[in-house]
């Protein structure tokens, strides 16, 4: 069925009957020839379930002010009472009101994804009984026993198990880590971390004090304030909120030379320097990388792409019509995001998930009350690639390859979004009367980030949009991928981030050695369930969509096709300049590779 607005046909119903065996039908789209010899297109990319009919709009891409067919509003009152604000954690941001098993069609795995994703799970029930399970391990080497069920040969991960107690990797990993935001410059030491020039000249050029190279803007601080006054999960189970300094040395490696293990200084919290008895310094090191493994997974990858992109899933799915050209910019960046969020609220962070009941130092009450925490400070700003650099001081530090590749990602998705949103907005003031776009943002700001003031309520140029956009886009993509992909390779020794402390952190110097560092770190039920997670969470679908791969074509009209296939030429430029550097690197930084950037957050 159709209805034509003169000779053009504007829109095509499709209904699917009701039958005893009722599989759901999906449609990707409709072509219709007239007699005359014209051809319409119809993007579907949907499913039909049960009798339900479905409206599929001509591809034309439309803003609601150019638009006068009334399917448009029909549209999103249906869409928004499917996809509704749930507060699934006080403090939380807003998520979709459904469990697993509730969610749309729509937005669930597909078979492949969903055949791909319960097989890599099933890896971590198959590797977790090692010989005395629930004991603690003897010695370091020990934990070698957990990878002998993986291919590591010729991987990162064989640099990370050889080096990973040498100062340099460890400073090496606050640039191009899992977590490679935390670091930023440091111009002034704070009160509550009083390191003096006698504590760490040894460490520092000769001939220069250490306000001197404060100022030269060598020193660099890693601070986990966001940690203080999280409870532990038990009282076998500990964490604490500590403090690192880090030094460019002459080498241009970033090397730690202080660690402070709590926020407040005193006799019973002393500073730890790489001049202490060996076992002091493997433990304050162990510990400053165990709190780096709570904040990366819960705030820099869960908070900051995955709940945040479901997010901008749902308040798109909500505001922007199927025929907005702004839905069709963004629906392949959100493939799976709801979904995977789903399974991970029920299997990972949920009550029973494996990562409060085994993996990790929190539990329930402290995962809310560190995302209450970071949503604190969290800004769109610090989505905007740039300008998380520049606020952190990071623009100049040597062998940050995170910043070097994530700055041409992001310049080549913010031309791509460009030259799209020039196509269909030809004015500020357009932006402006785009009443779905501003509700669109709108919806962002004060449901799904709980009325945050830090998030931008309206647009107003088209500028404001593409930014606004490009920031959506990489941070489903890109960001995700930066902070997910490499958790094999870094976490997949557990001495080097171990996921959780068994001994509270010495408050003495002296006091340590390889026996109670042994006592402290993952027992072998948490080593193996660690090992299991993070290399479930580090695969990817046989068929993955990498960055730029639109196979379903929601845009019909030739300049959007065009931008398409020009963003694609600047990805592969992309991928061979990172290329050409890592054959010049002993460790490679892939992770920010257009060809290894999923489209979005969808696992």
């Amino acid at each position: 069925m159709f209805g034509s607005y003169g000779c053009d046909i504007v829109q095509v119903k499709l209904e699917k009957k009701k039958h005893l065996i009722n599989f759901p039908w999906f449609c990707k789209h409709i072509k219709v020839k007239t007699p005359s010899g014209e051809c319409f297109e119809f993007p579907c990319y949907c499913w039909l379930v049960d009798d339900k009919e479905v409206i599929i709009r001509e591809g034309t891409a439309r803003l609601p002010q150019d638009d006068t067919n009334k399917q448009r509003k029909n549209e999103l009152e249906s869409r928004q009472k499917i996809f509704r604000w749930n507060e699934w954690s006080p403090g939380f941001p807003e998520s979709i009101d459904a469990k697993m098993g509730e969610l749309p069609k729509d937005v669930q795995f597909d078979e492949e994804k969903d055949s791909d994703f319960k097989r890599n799970f099933l890896k971590d029930l198959v590797i977790d009984k090692v010989d005395g399970f629930f004991e603690s391990w003897k010695d370091i080497a020990d934990f070698k026993e957990i990878l002998v069920h993986y291919n590591i040969k010729n991987t990162l991960l064989e640099n990370v198990m050889q080096d990973w107690n040498k100062d340099y990797m460890f400073g090496y990993q606050f640039l191009n880590g899992c977590n490679p935001v935390m670091i930023r410059k440091c111009m002034k030491l704070p009160d509550k971390f009083p390191v003096t020039h006698e504590m760490v000249k040894g460490c520092l050029k000769k001939g220069c004090t250490l306000q001197e190279e404060l100022q030269a803007g060598n020193i660099y601080i890693v601070d986990y304030e966001i940690l203080n006054g999280v409870p532990a999960a038990s009282s076998e189970r500990h964490l604490t909120a500590p403090i690192c300094l880090l030094y460019k040395n002459e080498l241009d490696q970033i090397v730690p030379i202080a660690i402070q293990l709590s926020q407040t200084p005193g006799e019973m919290s002393p500073i730890f320097l790489p001049r202490d008895n060996k076992y002091d310094w493997m433990l304050a090191k162990m510990w400053v990388r165990s709190s780096d493994f709570l904040v990366h997974q819960l705030v820099t990858h869960l908070l900051k792409t995955h709940l945040l992109s479901e997010v901008f899933e749902m308040a798109m799915y909500r505001q922007l019509s199927a025929v907005h050209p702004v839905y069709k910019l963004l629906i392949p960046h959100v493939r799976f995001t709801i979904a995977i969020n789903a399974e991970a609220r029920e299997k990972l962070i949920g009550e029973d998930g494996v990562f409060i009941k085994v993996v990790s130092s929190i539990n329930g009450a402290g995962m809310g009350k560190l995302i209450q925490n970071a949503m604190k400070t969290l800004t769109y700003e610090s989505l905007c690639f740039p300008e998380d650099i520049k606020a952190r001081g990071m623009e100049d530090v040597p062998k940050y390859y995170y910043r070097d590749d994530g700055k041409m990602v992001w310049k080549a998705i913010h031309c791509f979004v460009s030259a799209v949103i020039k196509i269909y907005y030809l004015s500020d003031k357009a932006v402006q009367k785009d009443v779905e776009i501003q509700e669109f943002v709108k919806d962002v700001a004060c449901f799904g980030m709980n009325n945050s003031d830090n998030f931008p309520k309206s647009l107003s140029s088209r500028e404001q949009l593409v930014e606004y956009l490009t920031a959506v886009i990489f941070t489903a993509s890109a960001q995700h991928a930066a902070v997910n992909f490499g958790q094999f390779d870094w976490y997949g020794w557990i001495p080097n981030s171990p996921s959780t402390m068994r001994k509270p952190p010495p408050q003495q110097k002296g006091q340590v050695d390889l026996k109670y560092i042994m006592e402290s770190l993952p027992d072998r039920e948490c080593s193996s369930k660690v090992l299991g997670t993070v290399w479930s969470l580090t695969r990817t679908q046989e068929n993955e969509l990498y960055l730029g791969t639109y196979p379903d074509m929601y845009f019909t009209e030739q300049p959007a096709k065009e931008a398409i296939k020009t963003f694609q030429h600047n990805l592969d430029e992309v991928t061979n300049i990172i290329k050409s550097r890592n054959e010049k690197l002993t460790l490679h930084y892939c992770y920010l590779s257009p060809d290894k950037i999923p489209n979005s957050v969808a696992i």
